[in-house]
């Protein structure tokens, strides 16, 4: 007689008790265990890299104030201009510079402001250089 002939042709056991598991819930059991929620992302964030905001020497400024003079005077005209401008990091210190093509609306000195067309308001504070 060969080994185990007596059972290898019976039926597969199915509990009374218990409904039978789905292939999907019994792959479940075996997956693999995530014991530091979060983790990966908090090393993926610590390695995001972000930009200081510059400080314009006197010379820079200047170069700034001559510039939003002259559009001063064509504001009329809603002129188009490209402006470099500093965007704070919502996460972590530091940020990231963006330039952008916008047709300028107002230059608010008071508040210290530019707004343009689309709506974008950026503070004088934040610019690098304007073309």
């Amino acid at each position: 007689m060969k080994k185990y002939e007596d059972i290898i042709n019976l039926p597969h056991h199915q509990s009374a008790t218990r409904p039978h598991m789905s292939v999907a819930d019994r792959a479940a059991q075996f997956a693999p265990f995530a014991a530091l929620t979060g983790y990966e992302d908090a090393i993926d964030e610590t390695g995001r890299l972000t930009d200081s905001k510059l400080d314009l020497d006197e010379a820079a400024l200047s170069e700034l104030d001559l510039k939003l003079s002259e559009l001063a005077a064509k504001i009329s005209t809603r002129p188009q201009v490209t402006v470099t401008y500093f965007v704070p990091d919502g996460k972590k210190e530091g940020g990231e510079y963006k330039t952008s093509t916008l047709n300028l609306k107002k230059i608010d000195p008071v508040s210290g402001t530019l707004t343009f067309t689309n709506g974008v308001t950026l503070t004088l504070s934040d610019i690098l250089f304007i073309a």
